[in-house]
This record gives C-alpha cells, structure tokens and sequence, in this order.
C-alpha cells in the first residue's frame, strides 16, 4: 500500500508541477485574450445577475441560475479553503496569496467559457419533469463526437467526486466533531452517513433548495467573522497588503528562492480551491433554466471571485492579521482555530467544528450531483443511480473512520486527468462561447435587459440539442 502511494505521489508531482500549471495558466491566459477580459468587463453585471436570480421559483427538477451557483459553490468551497490556505501561508510564506488572487483572475475567464459551453450543449432531463443534464461529458460526446472520451471523464467525476471526495470530507467533520465535543467517529459517521441518504435520494432538485439556503448562510458567517477581526485591526491592514506584495515580489524572496515557493504553492492552491477548467463546476452550470448560456457563464465565473477572492482571502487574513504562522507550530484548520481563539476564546474550537461541519457537508452533497448528472450520462438504467448513490453513502461512512493518504493521491490522480480532458475539450469548443458572450453584449447594448439566445448564430451545430428546439 505504502508503494502505490509513493507511486501515485510521484505522478501527480509530474502532473501538477509542470503539465497542469502551465495547461490551466496557459488556458486562462488564452481565454482572458479571447473574451476581452470578460471576468473583469462584466464583474457589475455577474453580480446583478445572482442577486436578480435570488429565490427565483422552481417546478420539478427545473434549478434556477442561483440555485445551480449555490450546488457549484457548495461542492468547491469546503474545508480546503480555511485549511488549505493555512497551509499555504506556512509553506510558501504570505506572497502566496497574492499568486492565489492572480490564478483566480485567469480562472475566472476558463469558468466563463467552461460553464458557457455546458449550457449551449445541455439535454433536457427524459422524466417530463423539466430540468437538464448536461457538463464535459456531454459536449465532449455531442460536439466533438468523442464518446470514449466522454465516458472516461464521467466515470472518472463519478469516483473523484462522488466517491473519494466524499469519503474525505466525512473525515474532516468526524475529526473536528471528536476533538471539539468528544464525539465517537463511528457513530458520526453512522449520523453523517444518514443524513446523506436524505439528500442523495432526495435527487437533484432536493439537493439544489438546500445549497440555496445553506451556502449563504455558511459563506457569510465564516466571511463576517474575518471582516469583523479586520475591522477590530484595520490599522493593520495597510502591513497585511504591504507584507503579501513584498513577499510575492521581494528581493529577499529571489535571492532567498522563495519566490518560487510563493508562486507555486499561491497558483496550486488557487486552483485546488476555485476549480477552474477542472470540468466539474460546468456539471451544475449545464442544469440551470437560464434564457441565455451566457448569462450562467457569467454566474459561474464569479463562483472563482467568492471561493477565492472572499473566502480564502477571509482565511488568509484571520492567520496574517494575527502573524503567529511561523512561530507558533500549527498549520491547517489548527492554526486557524488558534488564531480565532485568540478573539473568541475557547468557543472558537466548537465554532470551527461548527464551520467545518457546514462547508464539508455541502461539498458532500454539491460533489454527489456532479456524480448524479454523469451516472445520467452513463446510463438511464435507474439500478446504477441508485448503487451509486449507496455507494455514496458507504464511502461517507467509510470516511469518517478511515485513515486517507492513498485516498487524497487518487483524487487528485484522477483530478488531473479530468482538467487535462476538459481544457483540451473547451479549447477546442471556445468559439463557440466567445460567439454567444458577443451576442449577449450586443442584446445587452440594444437596451434588452434579459438576452435571450438563439443557438443559430454560432457557425457550428453539432451537438445543440435544447437551444435548437427551443428558441
């Protein structure tokens, strides 16, 4: 076991140090060009667009653009963004959040085009019960005509996320729910387990209500504490921003080489964190009833800014107001939970626990519609859905009292050659999106407040299902 470990280690190194950095950077940067900077052109109006689709009501399986932002924002924000960006301050130093904002800019512009596409090539649902399926899977199969390929790529999003994701961020809530209450992993894991089913078997629509409601609430909590604790030290601000500048450009960081451990650790983590061109953001994306692709492309894309931007950037300032990073011993969720003891007291350890609980639960659930949505695209036949789903439940179980090193080099095994497949795919597609986000701007200009789209501007057909019968 300890070999293929060390084995899986060593190819993702390769894969993540060299490939997929300069594949996603190189992407970002392509897509940045190609659209005219649109993460930046249309951040007003990506915000007006989820505070105008907010408690926008539903029938049957139909989601609406808010509902589908929460199932994506749910699967990637998780506890990798207060952990993993503790880390990322210990290892690379405070100039590896400044790479981290930057890497979220470009991403921004990959999950603009990603999300686009996943709604020009969705596929109404078969059951006459409204909503749609769609992702990498679908436009890989129905416009590049690459049905292999296709399949690979959703058995490959079924078991990263439904399965082994899953199992890991079980363990993170029985391990912080044991250290903050004392409570018995087994019986967490029976109680997280149960509660799963609910959701899982509840189906898509189920699943999207209640990421609706629970994102808000544990993104702005957890996005209030840190603005109260920079209010409280606003005088530090101005040496917070100087310090992550200097750090991400200093002189005494290249002569020291830790430039490069700033630069990589910022660019891993951002795009460990937000997901850009992964491939599984697009799966929710595809299943939104938006008038127009463009419009939850744009939606998605500002996905990046609230991962990133807000909540690990909320993480990153608690751990560099306070300045103990280096002194103190502790990284991940343990030196954030110091860090808040020291404005909250003891509480802080019940209210971590509490945090942790909320940001891994909505990943388990937000990962198990992306699983869902690609089981679809495998088969209708419903037996498979509903192994899949116990699967699910297993693993959550599984998680909770297991111990996963091997499990964590899988995923992000796997996670990599997801983002391969999928950048390929959208590079190949991202006309197609550069010609609707035009057509959208030109609606736009005319006075029309709400574009609707015809899928007969765009010089390639194949693969249009919906927008072709229902202009």
């Amino acid at each position: 076991m300890d070999i293929l470990n060390n084995l899986v280690s060593q190819i993702n190194g390769i894969l993540w140090s060299y490939i997929l950095i300069i594949l996603l950077i190189g992407a970002g940067l392509i897509f940045t060009i190609r659209t005219n900077f649109v993460q930046i052109r249309y951040f007003t109006e990506m915000f007006r667009l989820i505070t105008d689709s907010v408690g926008t009501k539903t029938e049957g399986h139909s989601i609406s653009s808010f509902q589908a932002f929460c199932v994506s924002t749910a699967s990637r924000v998780g506890v990798g963004n207060i952990a993993g960006i503790a880390i990322a301050i210990v290892t690379g130093g405070p100039g590896a959040i400044f790479w981290m904002w930057i890497i979220a800019l470009l991403g921004a512009a990959t999950g603009f085009i990603e999300s686009t596409l996943a709604q020009i090539y969705k596929v109404p649902r078969q059951d006459g019960k409204g909503g749609f399926l769609g992702g990498p899977a679908y436009y890989i199969r129905n416009a590049l005509h690459a049905p292999h390929t296709a399949i690979f790529f959703a058995i490959l999003i079924s078991i990263t996320y439904g399965l082994i994701f899953n199992s890991v961020q079980a363990n993170t809530i029985s391990l912080s729910l044991q250290t903050a209450f004392g409570f018995d992993k087994t019986i967490t894991g029976i109680v997280i387990g149960l509660i799963s089913a609910l959701m899982v078997f509840g189906g898509m629509s189920r699943i999207a209500k209640i990421t609706e409601y629970m994102v808000p609430i544990m993104a702005g909590i957890y996005i209030l504490v840190a603005l109260g604790i920079c209010i409280y030290n606003f005088a530090k601000l101005p040496l917070i921003f100087t310090i992550i500048f200097k750090s991400a450009w200093g002189m005494d960081q290249v002569i020291g080489g830790g430039l490069g451990a700033a630069i990589m650790t910022g660019i891993k983590r951002g795009l460990f964190s937000n997901e850009a061109g992964m491939g599984s953001v697009p799966n929710a994306a595809a299943t939104a009833d938006a008038e127009h692709p463009a419009k939850q492309g744009l939606i998605q894309a500002f996905g990046v800014f609230v991962d990133t931007l807000f909540i690990c950037s909320a993480s990153a300032f608690i751990i560099l107001i306070t300045g103990d990073y280096s002194t103190v011993g502790l990284t991940g969720v343990q030196l954030v939970q110091h860090d808040l003891s020291l404005y909250f007291g003891n509480a802080a350890l019940s209210a971590m626990a509490i945090i942790v609980f909320l940001f891994a639960f909505t990943s388990i659930i937000g990962n198990y519609y992306y699983g869902e949505i690609n089981i679809k695209h495998l088969s209708d036949n419903p037996v498979y859905l509903n192994l899949f789903r116990i699967l699910v439940i297993l693993m959550v179980f599984f998680g909770s009292i297991a111990k996963l090193s091997l499990v964590w080099n899988l995923a992000d095994l796997f996670m990599a050659f997801m983002a391969i497949t999928n950048i390929i795919a959208i590079l190949r597609l991202s006309k197609q999106a550069c010609i609707t986000l035009n057509d959208y701007t030109k609606q736009k200009k005319a006075g029309i407040k709400t574009p609707v789209f015809d899928a007969s501007i765009l010089p390639k057909q194949d693969g249009i299902v919906w927008w072709k019968n229902n202009k």
